[in-house]
């Protein structure tokens, strides 16, 4: 028989802090790991990573496709070719970081930006913007969307 013990004291502060913290260094080593495996091996090479399942199946382009070279170039400091890959991806990628920094604050315990602040109106224009880039780069005769 299975017992819950809901007299339980809530683990302190300091300790859910350090694993908060514990936890924002973990995903940020990955992350920078693997941006620097991204920087040293090329995507542009075939061979070195997997091909967008979309891609694979389908034979349109998704919104995603072009990333992996748009932050191989950006880690170049190639903010023209990063764009030609994938323009979306040089758009966002601030925002992704701004959230990134607010979620390593927040894991602190320090107050910062939530997501939940957004409207959302503001998400629902965003889904609208990624449909729409989808939808334009897979358009025949539009290769200025393509990420080849």
């Amino acid at each position: 028989m299975i017992s819950i013990d809901s007299h339980q004291r809530p683990a302190p502060a300091g300790s859910v802090r350090r694993r908060g913290a514990l936890t924002f260094a973990g995903v940020t080593v990955a992350g920078l790991a693997a941006t620097a495996v991204l920087a040293a091996v090329s995507p542009e090479e075939p061979g070195h990573y997997p091909t967008c399942p979309f891609l694979a199946v389908s034979g349109l382009y998704c919104p995603g496709c072009g990333s992996l070279r748009a932050v191989h170039a950006l880690t170049r400091g190639d903010l023209i070719t990063a764009w030609d890959r994938n323009p979306l991806a040089v758009l966002l990628l601030p925002a992704v970081l701004v959230a990134w920094v607010a979620w390593g604050l927040r894991l602190l315990g320090r107050r910062a930006w939530h997501p939940s602040r957004i409207p959302a109106a503001w998400i629902w224009a965003l889904l609208g913007v990624v449909l729409a880039y989808w939808v334009a780069r897979n358009v025949p005769g539009w290769t200025w969307l393509s990420p080849a």
